[in-house]
């Protein structure tokens, strides 16, 4: 019914260690459309890296990031153990998230992108952040 996600943590970052976010396999169980969102776009995720794994053998895990700072960004996929993937999911497109900007300068090789539910827009900004329509993200999982 549940699946956790545990915290990135990295030397190069404050990060907090212990605390989990659950989100529902099924992602209708959740009632607020912000979270169902977050929690639709952590499913696909999930079932992305659990299809790396099983097919391909690469030691990849979803995770996401909070600092002590209360930075926090939603997604962070990691190859074995460094990140490559780091999403933010947000409703709109019109702010680039300050969370993944300070992820994006710590980690610059980091495949960055925030998704919106409703937004349309599909642009990289001057960090490298590309900010894309759910659509454009999720095409490019299996």
């Amino acid at each position: 019914m549940l699946f956790r996600l545990s915290p990135f943590g990295a030397p190069t970052v404050r990060a907090v260690k212990k605390e989990q976010k659950h989100y529902f396999h099924d992602w209708n169980a959740v009632r607020d459309d912000g979270s169902r969102f977050e929690n639709l776009i952590a499913s696909h995720l999930l079932k992305w890296t659990c299809y790396i794994q099983d097919t391909e053998g690469r030691d990849v895990e979803l995770m996401y990031f909070r600092d002590t700072d209360g930075r926090e960004v939603d997604f962070v996929v990691t190859e074995n153990g460094e990140p490559v993937l780091a999403v933010e999911a947000k409703r709109s497109d019109r702010d680039v998230s300050k969370s993944l900007r300070y992820f994006k300068a710590r980690f610059p090789t980091v495949d960055a992108c925030q998704v919106s539910a409703r937004g349309e827009k599909d642009f990289v900004t001057k960090e490298g952040i590309r900010v894309m329509p759910t659509v454009k993200l999720l095409s490019r999982f299996v």
